[in-house]
């Protein structure tokens, strides 16, 4: 992955929070099922992020 990777996956993990909110804001209960598989989509998204490149050369 390139160093403009990490921004780019960031942006994408806002648009699944913007795309969820709307939906979530208007009901009065959110299944736990729904909470989890919007969290795990964030944190597939956020764990394709690389190391910074100073961190791997440690």
């Amino acid at each position: 992955m390139t160093e403009t990777a990490a921004p780019e996956i960031i942006l994408e993990a806002l648009a699944v929070i913007d795309q969820a909110l709307p939906t979530m804001q208007h009901r009065a209960l959110v299944s736990t099922d729904e909470v989890a598989d919007l969290l795990l989509d964030l944190r597939l998204l956020l764990a394709t992020v690389p190391e910074p490149i100073a961190a791997a050369g440690v």
